[in-house]
């Protein structure tokens, strides 16, 4: 195996870690309306459980409001049990039409526990990126033994180490702007 194709497994991996952290940020709230944070929620249609998307309209008329559609009001009720139902923690509004979500203002102390929540996310990201480059690195040393030059084997934990400082950098990057996004008032 060459160290070409266990540095594309290895960046694989990565970039697979930074999608599922940016989807998971997406998922905090940071006292700002974002429809993605009804992303988790599943709603029962017709005997399964579908995701909300799949049944109504999600939109942010502006920065505090979240507005869900159902596409056929009698959905309204399941919705709006299904929103209660979640961790949300928003109490919708239902006006008969429409549903709409209130984002109230964070209190400062919430606002340090979605820091920490951030945080932990984020270091859990790196990990997955360590253990991604130890297996690259374990592959290569596995071929160096199997015959690989001994050098080509050096280059190759080298792309894996460079890898592995470019997409933690990211993380780091990707935290910093989730932090300030979730402290900024």
């Amino acid at each position: 195996m060459e160290t070409t194709t266990i540095r594309k497994e290895a960046e694989e991996k990565m970039q697979m870690t930074i999608e599922f952290l940016d989807e998971t940020f997406s998922r905090i709230r940071a006292g700002r309306a974002n429809a993605r944070i009804l992303d988790g929620i599943r709603v029962e249609y017709y005997g399964s459980l579908v995701p909300l998307s799949n049944v109504a309209t999600v939109t942010t008329p502006d920065a505090k409001t979240i507005m869900v559609q159902p596409w056929e009001k009698a959905m309204l009720k399941v919705v709006e049990k299904a929103i209660q139902d979640s961790d949300v923690g928003i109490t919708p509004e239902n006006n008969g039409e429409v549903i709409r979500l209130g984002i109230p203002p964070l209190t400062e102390e919430r606002r340090r526990q979605l820091v920490k929540q951030t945080k932990q996310e984020a270091e859990e990201a790196k990990i997955s990126i360590r253990n991604a480059r130890r297996e690259g690195i374990d592959e290569v040393k596995k071929a160096v033994k199997e015959g690989l030059a001994e050098d080509i084997g050096k280059d190759g934990e080298n792309e894996l180490q460079k890898l592995h400082d470019k997409y933690i950098k990211k993380v780091d990057e990707m935290f910093a702007e989730k932090e300030k996004e979730i402290l900024t008032v």
